[in-house]
């Protein structure tokens, strides 16, 4: 039992910790840019249900720490609930409440009757707080450890694979992809990834020699430490460079900064890529990961940093920079999944507000209500299909057929 939950431990609290940490700044870019505009807030809450502990201040804003621990919100004055969706009865109905209420004028301080442009910044600074947030704590990175870079060079080409039938042979130093110069092996990995069933065009050092050389990359399933079993696009090439093949520069602040945004920009194009070939019906969509994934993942980079053979003072150090480098990743894929034009989530909104900039008047009260049903209807056939995704990578179903 002991076991069982150092184990669990292991897994759900960094999770949770990454996660928290990571919705607050989230929840935090929509409440300061809310409150620079004048927003009257009526809650701001990490988590959701019954309040496990709520204070409310001096400006009448309930602070709540809610007893799910799996998102949050900011619920802004007139709000019918968590997700600022208007009042069913319409806004002419709610202003006039207001009015009676509190006074004409007293609607300005709400925020479905403030410009739709500061509607669209409020809606906007969540997802924008994440990618922030992300280039901070990689330019923390970058700054304390610096950057490494590993050129990719072959050591071993898989007999049979796309790699052996186009050539490619064990010292060969990889320069280019498709024409665009590459430094590190990870970005040879990161192509070749989000390219299953497309011809790669690869150049290549051999000697001295400039050889040019043609692969296709196909999908394998594999069994990842921190992943778990995922099908993944691969061409047969195992990288393992030369001595000469490392390189190690530290970067000040400025720099640090430039590669953090540099690093992030990568993600988001690449994230995108991704979700743009799931959607033409080139990927799978293995690598979509839900709440489960997340948590495994967190526990790997914990495991992986607490088995390092050191003092216990440099343990906690390579603990804290792996958990740093995590959140930045998982908060760009918050920011990224916050923006997709899904009703609910707050690219939905930024989609409708882009409609009313453009008509002058706010998407019909029908539309916007099927919009939302239909939002919910996507957002949950996401999260049960990353969810999926997340069991069979973690090999449950085959777990729980051997309880039977």
């Amino acid at each position: 039992m002991t076991g069982f939950l150092g184990q669990a431990l292991l897994y759900i609290v960094p999770f949770l910790l990454v996660l928290t940490f990571i919705v607050t700044i989230h929840e935090l870019g929509h409440f300061l840019v809310a409150r620079a505009f004048g927003v009257k807030i009526d809650r701001f809450s990490l988590g959701f249900g019954k309040a496990l502990f709520s204070r409310v201040d001096r400006r009448g804003v309930e602070w709540r720490l809610a007893w799910i621990p799996l998102g949050g919100y900011v619920k802004f004055a007139g709000d019918l609930d968590a997700s600022s969706v208007p009042d069913q009865a319409g806004l002419a109905e709610l202003k006039g409440r207001i009015v009676a209420e509190q006074g004409p004028g007293a609607e300005r301080d709400y925020f479905h009757f403030k410009p739709v442009w500061q509607r669209a910044l409020i809606v906007f600074a969540g997802p924008a707080a994440n990618f922030l947030l992300a280039i901070a704590l990689l330019t923390i990175l970058f700054s304390v450890v610096g950057e490494q870079i590993v050129a990719p060079r072959v050591a071993q080409v898989q007999p049979g694979s796309p790699a052996a039938a186009a050539g490619f042979q064990p010292r060969d130093l990889i320069t280019a992809v498709n024409g665009r110069p590459v430094r590190g092996g990870d970005e040879v990995t990161n192509i070749v990834i989000l390219s299953a069933g497309d011809p790669l065009t690869f150049t290549v050092d051999r000697g001295g020699e400039t050889l040019t050389l043609t692969a296709t990359p196909e999908r394998r399933l594999e069994q990842d430490e921190i992943a778990g079993r995922v099908r993944i696009a691969r061409i047969g090439l195992g990288m393992y460079p030369l001595p000469q093949d490392y390189s190690f520069r530290r970067l000040n602040p400025i720099e640090a900064a430039g590669k953090g945004v540099e690093t992030i920009g990568r993600v988001v194009g690449s994230t995108f890529r991704y979700l743009g070939r799931i959607f033409v019906g080139k990927e799978s969509g293995d690598l979509l990961n839900g709440p489960l994934g997340i948590a495994k993942a967190a526990g790997g980079v914990t495991q992986q940093a607490v088995s390092v053979e050191a003092a216990p003072p440099l343990v906690a150090a390579y603990l804290a920079l792996t958990l740093v480098q995590f959140a930045a990743i998982v908060s760009v894929g918050m920011g990224i999944v916050n923006l997709l034009p899904i009703p609910v989530l707050d690219g939905g909104h930024l989609m409708f507000y882009g409609y009313e900039a453009v008509a002058r008047r706010p998407v019909p009260a029908r539309v916007q209500e099927v919009g939302y049903r239909v939002g919910l209807a996507l957002l949950a056939g996401l999260m049960l299909f990353a969810t999926w995704n997340d069991l069979q990578k973690l090999s449950l179903f085959k777990f729980l057929g051997g309880l039977a």
